[in-house]
C-alpha cells in the first residue's frame, strides 16, 4: 500500500453572490486537481457563493443579505448533487466551504467531507460564527462535533481519516482537542480571503491577518500532528465592488491568496502562488508522506501518550438541539 497521498489546496475567488457560476467553478477546479492526480482537493470557508465581507464594515445590509441567503447552498439539492458528481466522476475526495441555506431560509457556514464515490461523510456547521458573522449566521449544534471521516482512497491508499474546521474554530482549544481526539491524519483548515498585517500600527487584529491565521493552522498541525491543508479564497477589487466593503481586515482590498500545505511538525511544505500580484489564483499541490504523521506522533500524542486524562478531560455532548422535539411536554 502507497504512503504517499497526493492534495490539492484551492486558492481561488469564487463568483460572489452567484451561486450556479460558483459551483460551475468548483467542478471545473475539482476535474482540474484529480487532472493533476490530487486524491484530496480542499476549498476555503464559505466558497460557495462567497464570504460575506460587507459585514465587517456595516452589521445591517437587508440587500446583500437577501440576496445571499438566495445564493446559499442547500445541502439536499441539484447544486451539491452536482459536486457530489463531479467528485464520484473523477475518484477524488473533496473538501467544501459553503454557506448552507435551510429549509427555513437560515443560513450557516458549513462544511462537507464528499467521498471519491461521491457519498457526503461529513457535513457540520461551524459551532459558533465569529464576531460580525452572528449578524447573518446562526450557530452549530452538537453532531456538528463529529468532523471527522475515514475515507476510502482504494487498494492503493487506503483509508485515512479527514477532518476539518472553519477559520477561527482553530482558537477553541477544547473543539480542537475533540477534533484531534477523532484520529484525523489530513485536517482541512478554512479560511475566507485575508490580507498580509498593514504593519504593527494597525488597530485591528493581527490573528485575522494573513500571518496570523497561517500561525493557527500551523499551531494545529503541531497540536494534532497531521498535516494540515490551509486553503484561502481570494478577493479582487471588483468583486470588493460588488460587496460594497469600506473597511475591515477581511477582504478590505484586493488579496486573500494564501493556501499552503503544513507538515504534522508545523513546517509549511510548499511555496506561494504569485503571479506579482495577492489575488492569484491556482491550486496548491503536495505529495503527503503519511508515515510522517506516524512518527511525529511518536513524540508529541496529546490525546495519547502525552495526556493525562487522570487530570484532564474533556466532556463532550454530541446530541443535536433541534427548535421543536416531537412528543415533546410543551413546557
Amino acid at each position: 500500500m502507497a504512503t504517499s497521498l497526493r492534495v490539492a489546496v484551492i486558492q481561488a475567488e469564487p463568483i460572489y453572490l452567484d451561486l450556479t457560476a460558483t459551483i460551475q467553478k468548483s467542478c471545473r477546479l475539482i476535474a482540474e486537481a484529480a487532472t493533476g492526480g490530487a486524491k484530496l482537493v480542499a476549498f476555503p470557508e464559505c466558497w460557495a457563493p462567497g464570504y460575506p465581507a460587507w459585514i465587517w464594515a456595516r452589521p445591517v445590509d437587508a440587500e446583500l443579505h437577501t440576496r445571499y441567503i438566495y445564493n446559499a447552498l442547500p445541502v439536499e439539492s441539484q447544486a451539491m448533487d452536482l459536486i457530489k458528481a463531479t467528485a464520484k466522476e473523477h475518484s477524488i475526495a473533496v473538501v467544501i466551504g459553503f454557506a448552507e441555506r435551510s429549509p427555513t431560509n437560515s443560513v450557516y457556514i458549513s462544511q462537507a467531507i464528499i467521498s471519491p464515490q461521491g457519498h457526503v461523510l461529513v457535513h457540520r456547521r461551524k459551532i459558533k460564527p465569529t464576531h460580525m458573522e452572528r449578524t447573518i449566521f446562526g450557530d452549530g449544534s452538537g453532531n456538528d462535533l463529529s468532523n471527522v471521516a475515514e475515507i476510502d482512497f482504494g487498494p492503493d491508499h487506503g483509508k485515512v481519516k479527514v477532518g476539518c474546521l472553519a477559520c477561527w474554530e482553530h482558537t477553541q482549544p477544547l473543539l480542537k482537542y475533540h477534533t484531534i481526539s477523532q484520529g484525523e491524519t489530513i485536517h482541512v483548515a478554512m479560511w475566507p480571503p485575508v490580507i498580509p498585517m498593514p504593519g504593527v500600527g494597525y488597530p485591528g487584529l493581527w490573528s485575522m491577518t494573513a500571518e496570523g491565521v497561517q500561525n493557527l493552522s500551523q499551531t494545529y498541525a503541531i497540536e494534532s500532528t497531521a498535516y494540515v491543508l490551509h486553503s484561502t479564497a481570494v478577493c479582487n477589487q471588483e468583486s470588493i465592488n460588488l460587496l460594497r466593503t469600506q473597511q475591515g481586515i477581511v477582504c478590505s482590498e484586493p488579496g486573500g491568496g494564501h493556501s499552503c500545505v503544513i507538515g504534522p511538525d508545523g513546517r509549511r511544505l510548499t511555496e506561494p502562488i504569485d503571479d506579482g500580484a495577492d489575488t492569484a489564483e491556482g491550486i496548491v499541490y503536495a505529495d503527503l508522506d503519511l508515515t510522517k504523521c506516524v512518527t511525529t506522533r511518536g513524540f508529541l500524542d496529546i490525546v495519547g501518550h502525552y495526556s493525562r486524562p487522570d487530570l484532564l478531560w474533556l466532556g463532550v455532548d454530541k446530541r443535536q438541539k433541534d427548535p421543536v422535539v416531537p412528543g415533546g411536554s410543551g413546557q
